[in-house]
């Protein structure tokens, strides 16, 4: 299945929080820090200018108002591009 995000929307894959620490000890959820990081999948369009983001960009994205959906067992997140606050290079 494609989805294609329409105007100022980008869909992304959440990144999963590592459940360990290098030294092998168990996180538990409660004590995890919620960092919002995510792969862009898709990127919608807008007819005057792109985008700051494209496919395989790593993101940093805040707010409340994604929309969840899950593909093939793969969970996902269509977001505004206002809500992404930085992009991860490097």
């Amino acid at each position: 299945m494609h989805i294609k995000p329409l105007g100022k929307r980008v869909l992304i894959k959440p990144v999963k929080e590592e459940e360990r620490t290098r030294g092998g000890i168990y996180i538990p959820e409660t004590a995890k820090e919620k960092r919002k990081q995510g792969i862009v999948v898709e990127v919608g369009n807008i007819e005057e200018k792109e985008l700051p983001v494209k496919k395989g960009d790593v993101i940093l994205y805040t707010g409340y108002s994604s929309e969840e959906l899950e593909i093939d067992s793969e969970k996902y997140l269509i977001l505004d591009a206002k809500d992404i606050i930085a992009k991860i290079e490097g």
